[in-house]
Parts: structure tokens; C-alpha cells; sequence
């Protein structure tokens, strides 16, 4: 997860580089739902535990569904 999140990044960061907006659009339309899940996860884990230091950290590092 860490590495399609860094990957996605490098991509954008270079597709706006060189101006290729369609590639650039794609991308970032891939990489949004892998973000809606973390943010989703997150409030999953709110409701049914007290917040947990560690649980956030995994959910920005991409990690959320192994927990």
C-alpha cells in the first residue's frame, strides 16, 4: 500500500512536470478511492474502539485494511 501510494505520487509529480494532463487525471482518479477506504477504516475504527496512536499511523501509511 505504501509503495502504490509513493509510486502514485512520483507519477503525478512527474505527469504535471510535463503537462500530460490526461495521464495526471487518471492517476489521481486511481489513487482517490485508496484514500476514501483509509478515511472510511478510520471512522470504522473510531466508532468500535478509543483512538489508538498506532491505528492512525497504519491508516496514513496505507495500512489500514491489515489491521
Amino acid at each position: 500500500f505504501c509503495g502504490e501510494g509513493a509510486a502514485a505520487t512520483v507519477l503525478c509529480l512527474s505527469y504535471g512536470h510535463s503537462d500530460d494532463r490526461f495521464w495526471l487525471a487518471l492517476t489521481v482518479f486511481v489513487l482517490c478511492p485508496s484514500v476514501l477506504v483509509q478515511l472510511t477504516l478510520i471512522f470504522v475504527h473510531r466508532d468500535l474502539s478509543r483512538d489508538r496512536p498506532l491505528v492512525l499511523l497504519m491508516h496514513l501509511l496505507q495500512l489500514g485494511p491489515i489491521i
